[in-house]
């Protein structure tokens, strides 16, 4: 099983092919998921420190352009489907917007 590290947090081991903000979500780590893992509102981005998050689809690079996400390591924790050991950082969080983090995206 992959094992992600979030920055500043322990590690854990998650089922691979489980999405990334399910895997965060699940181990109480802060991250915004507004839009209930559609792909819509890019408030789940991760930045990769390490490792390999994998190919973007075609809806996450869409919403990515629409939003002015240029980096490379910046991802969104909804679109990837953990395959890797990877160390992220969440960038967008409850606790620092004051947001209500969203309904839980589907498996």
């Amino acid at each position: 099983m992959p094992t992600i590290q979030v920055e500043g947090k322990s590690a854990f081991e998650v089922e691979e092919g489980k999405k990334l903000v399910l895997s965060l979500m699940d181990q109480g780590v802060d991250i915004l998921h507004r839009c209930g893992g559609n792909a819509r509102c890019a408030t789940c981005r991760v930045e990769i420190i390490e490792g390999d998050a994998g190919p973007m689809n075609e809806i996450e690079t869409a919403i990515r352009e629409s939003k002015g996400i240029a980096e490379d390591n910046i991802r969104l924790a909804c679109q990837i489907h953990v395959h890797a050991e990877l160390t992220v950082k969440p960038l967008m969080t409850a606790s620092e917007t004051g947001m209500d983090p969203g309904p839980r995206p589907a498996d």
